[in-house]
């Protein structure tokens, strides 16, 4: 049965490991990085709402005082540290195991949007930090390290993935159009 992608939990969950698309581990390693990045980021906003500075020396460049209380700490009046928790939230979910066994692209899409943006993020943090600020926050460099090491996951595995059969556009090719009243599929006008 084709999905159209919105039919909660037809092709959401794969219970098969027969054919993985990604080796086991896989799955696992993005459950642990999206853990500890919600745990920082669980630690973070804690401490932003408690008015309390983040335990880091502030020696050098190291200063997250500077850092987590500067203009550059929220974005748009909502503190930066709430937005990365809100962010690992949702990829968290995104990377939960079954997840990744999923054939719906949408599932595999969701993880490469989120990761795209979330080193968008990171970069603009990055110059925040270093070229106004003047100085970087140990905490939220652990955040921009396992970001990176999550887009780097997710991006070396989205070929497999998104060329799994199944989900929102299954049985869809670029010479098939979709008749508006449902109906079977014909081939465009003009084509042979």
């Amino acid at each position: 049965m084709a999905s159209d992608g919105f039919d909660a939990g037809a092709d959401l969950y794969d219970a098969s490991w027969e054919e993985p698309a990604v080796p086991r581990a896989v799955p696992w390693v993005g459950l642990v990085l999206a853990l500890l990045g919600l745990g920082i980021s669980v630690y973070l906003t804690v401490e932003h709402f408690q008015g309390v500075t983040p335990s880091c020396p502030a020696t050098g460049i190291i200063n997250c005082a500077k850092v987590t209380t500067s203009a550059q700490s929220r974005l748009f009046g909502v503190p930066v540290a709430l937005l990365g928790l809100i962010y690992y939230v949702v990829v968290t979910g995104v990377h939960l195991p079954p997840l990744w066994r999923s054939t719906n692209r949408m599932v595999a899409w969701a993880r490469v949007v989120l990761a795209a943006g979330g080193m968008a993020f990171v970069i603009y943090l990055l110059v925040a930090e270093l070229l106004i600020i003047g100085n970087i926050c140990l905490w939220c460099t652990g955040v921009h390290i396992i970001t990176f090491a999550l887009f780097v996951l997710v991006m070396a595995t989205a070929p497999a993935l998104l060329s799994r059969t199944g989900g929102w556009d299954e049985g869809w090719d670029e010479h098939e159009q979709q008749p508006a009243g449902g109906g079977t599929p014909t081939a465009p006008a003009g084509s042979s």
